[in-house]
């Protein structure tokens, strides 16, 4: 398959015939999610980050440059690099809270292929106060009872220790809010990490505009996890990412490059 023109919903996750077949599609995948984390605002001057694990080589993962625009980002901007930090592709400098946290991630969840961190401003907003999402719409119900709180803040994550902190409280969840700084989540795909990211920061928005009017009314924890398990698996946010990309790629189609 031709993985830059996968733009349908389908009922498996795509699969490659070859390894540099599938790198080139999680690099294109991760440079439209990064493009459009800048179409909604989701960048905030040098901060955020977004990588995927490299598939041959599952110690390695490809992330954007630090201090790049996110609207600008190609698929040859990215930077290829292993738990050490050294940079084996690309050219331009690493985050170092990027490499704390997902190196921490991906050493303790092999399933996950793909992370997304970012200071939006509801994620954000909704971090303050230390709270979990409540089940008050469909789409909050994707992370019913599947993401976690890291009651923390000691300042930007430049160590290896807050990062391992940071992956132990994830677990095995889909998706973490970090107080005071904003959401992180992952996915067995960039689609679905990012797709995560995007529907988590609308539920932020969605449930600060709902508790400013008055007293939402929550889902029976019965019907919020039936429709956590139909639209919060893997396949669903793969599926959720596609009519974005799909957007993108045929807006700015020089983010293949």
């Amino acid at each position: 398959m031709s993985p830059s023109k996968s733009n349908f919903a389908v009922n498996t996750l795509p699969s490659f015939s070859t390894i540099e077949e599938e790198r080139r599609h999680r690099k294109e995948r991760l440079a439209g999610a990064l493009r459009l984390f800048a179409l909604f605002g989701f960048d905030e001057g040098a901060a955020g980050h977004i990588t995927a694990r490299d598939p041959e080589w599952p110690d390695r993962f490809w992330v954007n440059p630090f201090g790049r625009y996110f609207g600008r980002i190609k698929v040859s901007d990215l930077l290829l690099v292993t738990w050490d930090g050294k940079i084996l592709a690309g050219d331009g400098p690493l985050n170092k809270a990027a490499l704390a946290i997902h190196r921490a991630i991906y050493q303790a969840r092999p399933d996950v292929m793909a992370a997304a961190h970012a200071h939006s401003v509801h994620g954000k907003a909704w971090s303050t106060l230390g709270r979990l999402l409540d089940p008050i719409t469909q789409d909050a119900c994707v992370f019913y009872e599947d993401h976690a709180l890291f009651d923390d803040f000691t300042g930007a994550v430049l160590d290896e220790e807050e990062g391992l902190r940071i992956a132990r409280t994830l677990g095995n969840n889909k998706a973490l809010i970090l107080r005071n700084h904003g959401l992180l989540t992952v996915g067995q795909s960039v689609d679905e990490a990012a797709w995560w990211f995007i529907t988590m920061d609308r539920s932020c928005q969605a449930q600060l505009l709902a508790e400013a009017a008055g007293k939402p009314i929550l889902i029976n924890p019965q019907y919020a996890r039936e429709t956590r398990d139909l639209y919060g698996n893997p396949l669903a946010g793969w599926n959720g990412f596609q009519p974005l990309w799909e957007q993108i790629v045929s807006q700015q189609p020089d983010l293949l490059e």
